[in-house]
Parts: C-alpha cells; structure tokens; sequence
C-alpha cells in the first residue's frame, strides 16, 4: 500500500488540498465542521505528517540521534548500552519522540551521519557516547547548531553539556576494599585508552594504589570485548608476578577473565579475587558470583534523554551529575590465599 497523502484525503473528504493543509495545520480558513470531518478521515487512512515537509515548514522532527562508534554485535552482547538505551527510551516514547539509532566505523562518519540528519530534519538534537579525549565531535555539533548532549566526564565534550559520574570515587572504593581484603597485587583491564573515562579511571587507579602503599599497579587496555578480557587476563596470570586482584571495566570482560582462571585451574577467590564494573545478569549467573560495581544505568540515559530535549527546547542546561557506582561485594572477592 501506498502512503496516504493529502491529495487522497482531499478527494475522500471532497475539498481542496489547501483546505486539508489548513486543517491538519489548525490553521484558519476552514470551519470547525470540516476541519473534524478531514481529521477524522485522516486518522481513518493512516495518514501521517512527511517528515520531509515538517522540515521545510521548520517544525521539529519529533527525533534524537545517537550513533554509537563501535562493531553493531555491542548492542547483542554488552547489557550496558541496551540498559542505556531502554533509560532514554523511558524519556522519549511518553512524548512521541523517536531514537534515531545507528552504528559508524569513525567519529568522522558519525560527524557526518549527524549532520545529514540535521540537514534533513530528522533529529532535533543528539546524543554523543565514548568521549575521547581530544573528541571533535562535540564541536562540529556545535558549529551545526545542533543541540547535543554527550554522556563523559565534564571537559571532555568540547563545550557540550555532559552527563557525568565519578568514575574516580568507584575506583578508589574499589582499591581501598581490596587493600584491606589484604591484596597487595591488584591489576586492572581496562578499556581503550583513548576514552576519556577510561584516562579518569586509569589516573584514580594509579593514585589510589599509591595511596594505599601498593607496589606500582599493572593496566591492560583491551577492546571490552570478551575475547580482549580473555587475552588480558591470560596474559597476567601466566606472568612472573601474577596479581592476586583484577579489576575489570566491563562485565563480559570479567566474565571472561573467571573462565580463565578457571581453565588455569585458579580458586576464586582464593587464589584470585575478580570485580567487574558494571553489574548486570551476567555477574550474577557465574559462580562465584562477581563482585561488582553497580549503578542505575537506565537513569544515566533517561537523565541525558531529559537535558538533551530540555536543550532542543532552548532551556538554559548544564552538566548533569548522577550518583557513582558503588561496590556490591559478592563470592569472587576474599582475602589472598598465602603464597
């Protein structure tokens, strides 16, 4: 079936195109009886507004962007975006407003894809995630016009208004109670390097260990991907100094990394205490299960989800704080086994 158009209502309700626009529009120039009759059959055919033509009449598309730089099987395999995305969801469809969602190869396509979007009024502002730190992205946004608001630590967004937690308070909860479990080796896989995040969370977990009067710590930056947990893992556990604690940045990079302990015929956490950072169904369905560091992810999105339609109806924002994750001790974490 063909798209209902104006012209097909125009015939059926057996009046001009140009009084069908007045009426869709609640513009003058039609009475209040024909103007129901032409929106009773509109409704009656399907027929909805061209998103196309709403641009051209400088109305709002009714739509965010949010493109996410990475492979398309991270929405299959790693809650956190799925729980972030049903967080902005939450905000958006009680209002009608549509999630414009793709994935790029490179932050100059996601650059582009916006303003392609923007150029054809499809989105009214847009989300950025996985803020680097020397990110154009924020920016070039700017530059267009369009209102946007990323998720990151503050300064990291080029002027954009961010929404942020203090990724330095989990990691320094998260060293202090392994200090005091007793390990004094403690590792972390991180991460890309490039992240801004993953640079906050790498400096209050070099600091903290400092603080604590732990020997220099060792971080492997991997992709988040199982496979990158994995590797890493393997790679300090088979080393001369093997730690006794690991730290992880995601929870199938942890999952990954008790697998392995396990196949080294390694005791959790007798022989090696695991934390993984962010909770989700995962941590819990392993045995042991994980210590984890737990935040509301789904209200991290619907708070950017909130500034972000705040900022498209050109209310005065600011950076967004949202509370920190915080530790959740579970079955992987105890005190060192004596060497």
């Amino acid at each position: 079936m063909k798209r209902p158009t104006i012209t097909d209502i125009a015939r059926r309700a057996g009046v001009s195109k140009v009084a069908v626009s007045y009426a869709l529009n609640d513009q003058p120039g039609v009475s209040e009886q024909t103007r129901a009759r032409i929106k009773a059959i509109a409704q009656e055919v399907g027929w909805r507004p061209s998103s196309a033509a709403r641009a051209l009449n400088g109305a709002r598309a009714r739509a965010v962007g949010l493109a996410l730089c990475r492979p398309p099987r991270t929405l299959s395999v790693e809650p956190f975006f799925m729980e972030l995305i049903g967080g902005i969801e939450a905000e958006l469809a009680p209002r009608s407003i549509a999630l414009m969602l793709q994935t790029v190869t490179s932050h100059d396509d996601e650059i582009e894809l916006y303003r392609r979007w923007w150029g054809e009024g499809r989105v009214d502002g847009a989300l950025l995630v996985d803020l680097y730190g020397d990110d154009a992205r924020g920016p070039a946004l700017t530059a267009m016009d369009l209102p946007a608001v990323a998720l990151g630590p503050p300064g990291a967004a080029g002027g954009v208004p961010v929404v942020w937690s203090d990724d330095g308070a989990s990691v320094r909860e998260t060293v202090a109670y392994l200090a005091a479990l007793g390990h004094r080796g403690i590792a972390r896989v991180a991460g890309s390097a490039g992240l801004a995040h993953t640079a906050v969370r790498d400096a209050a977990f070099a600091a903290s260990c400092r603080e604590a009067g732990l020997p220099e710590p060792v971080v492997v930056h991997t992709d988040y991907s199982g496979e990158g947990g994995a590797r890493a893992t393997r790679g300090l556990l088979i080393g001369r100094e093997r730690p006794t604690a690991i730290v992880y940045d995601n929870d199938i990079m942890a999952v990954a990394g008790l697998s392995v302990a396990q196949e080294l015929s390694l005791e959790v956490p007798g022989d090696l205490s695991l934390v993984a950072w962010d909770d989700s169904p995962f941590t819990r369905a392993v045995r042991p299960q994980l210590t984890a560091l737990t935040r509301d992810i789904a209200e991290y999105g619907a708070c950017a989800a909130r500034t972000l339609l705040a900022a498209v109806a050109q209310e005065p924002v600011r950076d967004q704080q949202v509370p920190a994750a915080r530790l959740v001790p579970r079955a992987s974490t105890g005190p060192p086994r004596s060497r």
